[in-house]
């Protein structure tokens, strides 16, 4: 559900206790549409503003952010004027997705000046406005200034509120009014008659009020009129009224049967039956980050994935045409021993021949049927060059057919190697294994390193960790040089190392200690290994397993490739329960 104008006044209330009198003490902007405000009052609090997952948010969070490796020019603005203000009050205008935090902000030559960061929660992402005390703009985060907006969002513009809605505010209403005002909607459904009648209501909180007046979200207005002229409906929104007015708003989380978040409000939503499970949270700001900061991250992780995906797969076609291409190429080098025998037969039959001469027509005696052959010469050449022109050709191919082919081999473990990172890809978890996998591909030369100046050395990861029912800890490798220190570096000759047959995948290796893993670890992890493999998705998975001692990595390999024997083989199912259960 978008932040309606009901919900933010609930939101706004409990940012102004948190908020007002604390200080700004730094900002940064980890990504485009967004903005962090670190504050301090009685204690540390840092505030989120932004979003981009269709719900523009704002609120107390807890998460912290990745800082740019250059901050961005608007973020440098809000440091230069709001490091070190004070903030005065947090305010919604009327019911509007409109809230204005005041501030004091040190001035020039040290004493208060009034600022405001104006904040619109409107649609997909929220736009921050900053303008003096008279409300002229500072800066903004998204300019608008195109001829066919209806308002103008520029520096040195004074700022407008969005333009006003006809709408009609129903807490200032009895049941009388808010009768009335429906009796005069030309709206079919009673759901679209209260969100076009009435300021603050979103289309949810709509479906709700009349599901709980008519036990029916569908409810038609004529037959609200007609069966009790609107009354029961009436009655629900006097009392989400009385609510406001007395501060009884609440955050609920509303998930689906899966467990996902589904839908949040400021009051319990009933209308999906009890299959839905409702969540009453602390405050709004845990709520909004419960329902959105994961959505946010999954997004990132998402967008992020899709570009590297983009680039490695612009690589992997370019290797997959180069190899084509070579392979055409060897090809035609299949044609060399007629070339030698081209130059015995002229080098045979030179007493014959003479300069001038396009063709040589004499006894083939490479054919079993003693036939003729035709063979083409250069008439500017003399028959001892032409002789020696075929001799080079062939002598030219036998070499190209012994590169060709080592070329073609190697192209097809880099291909291997690509189509390995294009896997990890798609089973990548959190952002970290993504910049990890980035760095691989930066490390083998596939992409540019983006970052300027000294490279901030981060702690990897680390294997997934599982334990087995019977207490054996089994680890898993993220990505291909992660597989090369799990398996060549990290594990004992005596562990047990366990892979996907066939199919690109990670490597899991069984901890034994000392001691052989029984049937039901193997099984367990070669169910993990097939998890972590392109096989996720196959009813059954052959993996195979045997001894870290006989895995070897043959000399010049990419990450994550190698060879080994003495395997045993097991088909198992890919489980996903299973692999929740055992993680660590």
């Amino acid at each position: 559900m978008p932040l309606d104008g009901v919900f933010i006044k609930g939101l706004t209330r409990e940012l102004s206790e948190k908020l007002v009198g604390a200080k700004i003490e730094k900002i940064q902007q980890p990504a485009r549409g967004s903005v962090v405000m670190t504050l301090k009052g009685e204690r540390r609090l840092d505030l989120f503003i932004g979003g981009s997952t269709g719900v523009s948010r704002m609120h107390i969070t807890s998460v912290s952010y990745e800082k740019p490796m250059e901050p961005p020019m608007f973020c440098m603005l809000l440091r230069k004027h709001l490091v070190g203000a004070r903030v005065l009050s947090v305010e919604q205008q009327e019911f509007e997705r409109v809230v204005t935090i005041g501030l004091a902000a040190p001035g020039m030559f040290g004493e208060g000046e009034t600022r405001k960061l104006i904040v619109e929660l409107l649609g997909r992402t929220a736009n921050i406005i900053l303008t003096d005390g008279e409300g002229i703009i500072t800066d903004c985060l998204y300019r608008i200034g195109s001829a066919g907006e209806k308002r103008m969002v520029l520096p040195g513009m004074f700022y407008a509120m969005p333009p006003a809605q006809e709408k009609l505010d129903f807490t200032a209403m009895n049941e009388d009014g808010v009768c009335r005002a429906l009796s005069e909607s030309y709206e079919k459904s009673l759901e679209k008659a209260l969100v076009r009648r009435f300021f603050g209501i979103s289309p949810l909180i709509a479906r709700e009020l009349v599901w709980r007046a008519y036990s029916d979200t569908e409810f038609r207005t004529e037959d609200a009129a007609g069966k009790d002229n609107f009354r029961a409906i009436s009655a629900c929104v006097t009392e989400l009224s009385e609510t406001i007015r007395n501060g009884g708003l609440k955050p609920y989380l509303l998930c689906d049967p899966q467990g996902e978040p589904f839908e949040f409000s400021y009051m319990p939503i009933l209308q999906y039956g009890p299959s839905y499970r409702l969540f009453e949270k602390d405050s709004f700001s845990e709520l909004l980050e419960s329902f959105c900061g994961e959505r946010d991250e999954k997004e990132r992780r998402r967008q992020r994935a899709r570009e590297l995906t983009k680039s490695v797969q612009t690589v992997r076609d370019r290797v997959a045409r180069r190899i084509a291409a070579q392979e055409q190429e060897l090809e035609r080098t299949e044609n060399r021993e007629y070339l030698r025998q081209c130059g015995d037969i002229i080098t045979s039959n030179l007493h014959l021949m003479k300069k001038g001469m396009t063709k040589l027509v004499a006894l083939d005696y490479y054919s079993q049927e003693g036939n003729q052959r035709e063979i083409a010469l250069d008439p500017l050449k003399t028959p001892q060059q032409n002789a020696s022109r075929y001799y080079k050709e062939y002598s030219r191919s036998k070499s190209a057919q012994i590169h060709l082919t080592e070329r073609i081999t190697s192209g097809k473990m880099e291909l291997e190697y690509l189509d390995s990172v294009l896997d990890e890809l798609t089973r990548a978890e959190n952002a970290r294994e993504l910049s990890e996998i980035r760095s691989e591909l930066v490390d083998g030369g596939y992409m540019r390193d983006g970052s300027r100046g000294k490279k901030e050395k981060r702690q990897a990861l680390g294997p997934m960790r599982f334990k087995s029912d019977t207490g054996f800890i089994i680890r898993v490798g993220r990505n291909n040089l992660e597989n090369d220190a799990l398996t060549m570096k990290n594990s004992a000759k005596s562990d047990v190392w366990l892979h996907a047959q066939k199919i690109h995948g990670s490597h899991a290796v069984i901890s034994c200690n000392g001691a052989a893993p029984d049937q039901l670890t193997i099984s367990q992890a070669a169910s993990i290994a097939a998890y972590y493999s392109q096989g996720r998705d196959s009813s059954q998975v052959p993996v195979d397993y045997t001894l870290v001692k006989y895995v070897k990595k043959p000399s010049g390999a990419k990450p994550g490739m190698v060879i080994y024997t003495d395997q045993r083989t097991m088909y198992v199912k890919p489980d996903k329960e299973l692999i929740e259960r055992l993680r660590m």
